[in-house]
Parts: structure tokens; C-alpha cells; sequence
């Protein structure tokens, strides 16, 4: 009895994963060009701001918009299932090797005599090749520890209170991201001292988490949205959550 509904349940499951979608598409590119954007573009500039009780408080530009990728991580996984945030996972993994590539082989293609702006484009786009694989690395580790803790919060939860499942994989997420990028990134160059490794990862987490909180109305909004229009709420209950199983 108990491999038969087994097998039903896997059966179930294997037909939702087989099904179109219709907004799917979109959440995947949203993705994709959120991620490939704020590692490309945001990495660039060295931001301040004046925070009360903190002082003046500086971080990467990047910071801002990099957190949105894990919030739609999280409609994802929440609305789509992991298998097929997996998926994405690995599309926005690809888009980013593509991004950096195209970037180095751009930076270093001879300028023409005319062209003046060589220095300032290997500002903006030359990033040292070990912050773009400290990135690379953190992000896909990052990335699945959010969507494997949400699908795992949604069943614990029994699909309720979202926020504390947006939020508690944020949490896990980007401190796994943050633990693993500044080190791997910063360690030993003399870009940011050793010693305030620490408060600098610290601090970014905190950033980080700040934005996945602030936009929770917005991910309930959407997550809503799309459960109603896809009439789809998957649970992973089945699921084979090997991150390097491609196939939903």
C-alpha cells in the first residue's frame, strides 16, 4: 500500500513537472537579467551613504539589486517547485560565465587609436578574474541552499506564512553566498585588509537580508499572482534535490 501511493505520488509529481506554464518564461529571464546585471554592472562602483547610528556606511552598488535574484529564487521555488528553479539556477549559471567571457575578451581586444575610454572601460568591465569566480562560486552555492531550504520550509510550514520561508532562506542563502565570495574574492589582495573581512561580510549580509525583507509585500503580491493565474502551489515532497540533476 505504502509503495503504491508512493508511486502515485511520484507519478503526480512528474505530471506537474511536465506541465506549460504560462508566466514561468518570464520569471526565469526576470531572473536571469537581474543576476547577470548586478554581477556585470553593480560590481563597478563603490557606493556611501550616511546611515543614522551607523555612520558613513559603504557597499558595492551591486548589493542593491543583486538581493532581487534570490526574491524571484524564492517565487520560484515556492510557486514552480525546485526542480524547475533548479533549472533556472543553471540557465542564470550559464548566463553569467557567458557575461564574464564576453567582458574579458572585450577588455583586452586593442582599442583604436581614436578611442580614449580603454582605462575607464577596464574599470567598469576588466573585474580581476578571481572576484568574477569567487561570484560564480558563491552564487551557485548561494542560490541552491535558498531554494533547497525554502522547498524544505514550505512542507515544515504545511504552506503557510510565507515570509518566514522568503525570509528564513534569504538568511541562509546570502550568508552562504557572503561567506564564500569575500574570502575567496578579497583574501590576501590588499583591496580590503584581512581583518575587516569580518565586518565587511557582515555588514553586506545585513544590507542584503534589509532588501529581501523590505520587498516581502512584493514577493506576496507575486507569488499570489501567479499560484491563482499558473494554478500551481508545488510541494516538494518527491523531489531529487541533487543540484546537478537538470531535468524538472
Amino acid at each position: 500500500m505504502q509503495t503504491g501511493m508512493q508511486s502515485t505520488g511520484q507519478a503526480a509529481a512528474a505530471q506537474a513537472r511536465g506541465r506549460q506554464y504560462r508566466y514561468f518564461d518570464f520569471v526565469m529571464v526576470a531572473f536571469v537579467v537581474v543576476l547577470v546585471c548586478s554581477n556585470l554592472i553593480g560590481p563597478a562602483k563603490i557606493a556611501t551613504v550616511d546611515l543614522p547610528l551607523w555612520g558613513p556606511y559603504v557597499f558595492g552598488a551591486g548589493v542593491i539589486f543583486f538581493p532581487i535574484s534570490y526574491i524571484f529564487g524564492d517565487i520560484l521555488t515556492e510557486v514552480y517547485g525546485y526542480a524547475r528553479a533548479r533549472k533556472v539556477i543553471w540557465a542564470g549559471f550559464g548566463a553569467l560565465i557567458f557575461a564574464s567571457v564576453m567582458a574579458a575578451v572585450v577588455v583586452a581586444l586593442p582599442p583604436a587609436p581614436f578611442w580614449k575610454h580603454q582605462a575607464a572601460y577596464e574599470v567598469a568591465f576588466g573585474n580581476a578574474w578571481r572576484i568574477v569566480a569567487a561570484s560564480m562560486i558563491a552564487y551557485f552555492f548561494g542560490e541552491f541552499v535558498n531554494s533547497f531550504v525554502l522547498a524544505k520550509m514550505k512542507i515544515w510550514t504545511a504552506g503557510r506564512a510565507l515570509w518566514t520561508r522568503t525570509i528564513g532562506s534569504t538568511i541562509f542563502g546570502e550568508a552562504v553566498d557572503s561567506a564564500i565570495f569575500y574570502p575567496l574574492a578579497f583574501y590576501n589582495t590588499g583591496i580590503i585588509p584581512n581583518e575587516a573581512l569580518p565586518t565587511v561580510m557582515f555588514a553586506q549580509f545585513i544590507a542584503k537580508t534589509v532588501v529581501e525583507v523590505a520587498f516581502t509585500p512584493v514577493t506576496y503580491a507575486i507569488v499570489g499572482f501567479l499560484k491563482r493565474a499558473e494554478h500551481e502551489d508545488y510541494y516538494d515532497r518527491d523531489t531529487d534535490f541533487n543540484p546537478f540533476k537538470i531535468e524538472a
